[in-house]
Parts: C-alpha cells; sequence; structure tokens
C-alpha cells in the first residue's frame, strides 16, 4: 500500500486546517513528521508571510479562516501574539513521535493553538498539551532539553529540506511533494492513483 508523510509545524494555521483533514483525505499509512518551520526557513532562506507586510498577514489570515469555514471546523481563535517561538513545542512533538504519541500531542496542540487561541510559544500550554495526549507533562519537559531529541528535529529538519520540502504543510507521496492545505485534494488523487 502507497504510503505519505505529512510535514508539520505546530505554528502554521495552514498545517493546522491540513491536520483536521488530513487522515479522512489520506486513508492508510500516514507519517506524520514534525520539523521545525524557523530552521527550514533559515536553509530555504524564507520567510512567514505573517512576518514584515501587515496586508500580506491580513490576506493570510482572512484566507486561513475563510479555508476554516469552508471546511466546516471551527471559528479560529487566533493566539496572541502569533506568530511565536515554537521550538519548544516542536521538540515536545519530536519526542511524542518517538513514544507513539505523534499524531495525538500534534492534533491536540493544533487544536489548543487554533480552536481556543492558547500560545504554543508558552511551555506551560506544551507541557498542558502533552497531558491532555496522555503523556507526563514532566517527561515531555524534559525530553525538550534532551541532546538526542534536539538532534532528532533538526536531523528530521534537514532531511526533509534535503527532499525538497520548503514549507508546511506538505505532503510526500514517494518521489512527489505537495505543499499547501489547498494541495491535499491533490494528494488524496496522486495516493488512491498509487494504489
Amino acid at each position: 500500500m502507497a504510503t505519505a508523510t505529512f510535514y508539520f509545524d505546530l505554528g502554521s494555521p495552514f498545517a493546522y486546517l491540513a491536520a483536521e483533514r488530513v487522515e479522512a483525505l489520506l486513508p492508510g499509512p500516514l507519517t506524520w513528521q514534525p520539523l521545525s518551520l524557523g530552521a527550514l526557513f533559515k536553509l530555504t532562506g524564507r520567510s512567514s508571510w505573517s512576518l514584515g507586510d501587515p496586508e500580506r498577514r491580513r490576506a493570510g489570515i482572512a484566507e486561513v479562516e475563510a479555508r476554516a469555514v469552508r471546511y466546516g471546523l471551527p471559528p479560529l481563535r487566533w493566539p496572541k501574539p502569533w506568530p511565536g517561538n515554537y521550538l519548544t513545542a516542536m521538540r515536545a512533538a519530536t519526542f511524542a513521535d518517538r513514544v507513539g504519541r505523534g499524531r495525538e500531542f500534534a492534533l491536540g496542540a493544533f487544536r489548543r493553538s487554533f480552536q481556543h487561541g492558547r500560545d504554543l510559544s508558552l511551555p506551560s500550554e506544551v507541557f498542558a498539551a502533552a497531558g491532555d495526549a496522555g503523556l507526563d507533562p514532566q517527561e515531555v519537559e524534559a525530553a525538550t532539553s534532551d541532546p538526542q531529541v534536539k538532534l532528532a528535529l533538526r536531523e528530521a529538519t534537514e532531511a526533509a529540506h534535503r527532499l525538497g520540502v520548503f514549507g508546511v504543510p506538505t505532503f510526500a507521496l514517494g518521489g512527489e511533494l505537495l505543499w499547501g492545505d489547498d494541495r491535499l485534494e491533490d494528494a488524496a488523487a496522486a495516493l488512491a492513483g498509487a494504489t
């Protein structure tokens, strides 16, 4: 059976939109792969649409909110401030993935952020999300300082970059990469054609 990989960062509202729909549209083996979008931007020389130009930011926020309505998702509640520094959150996601709770942690953390407006740049919010996902918050807190977890996130980000991933969400299907929440249906069609 064909497999798919979903590359995400918990700070991305477009990745949140994909996370809410990915399993319904990409049935079968699916890997949720955390990476550091900030580190990926450094590798690619890019930056977030949410920084810099205020009009571009307003347009992006409006687009995310419109897509959430189209997809039948709850109205977005934006964390304040947004975006923030999600390194601790992504280390927690990396640890959760290692212990078999990656999807549960990621989906819960996305909802905590974009449905409840909680700021995942605050470690206390990250560890609360970990507890909600069935993880020990103290164990997750320790893991976010673990050199092996830090290395695993860095290596995952660099490996994604080598494959050609330059933003999130990205869906990898065999050798094909599809970037953007709006490409999820294309990914589903490609996966269906490969099975």
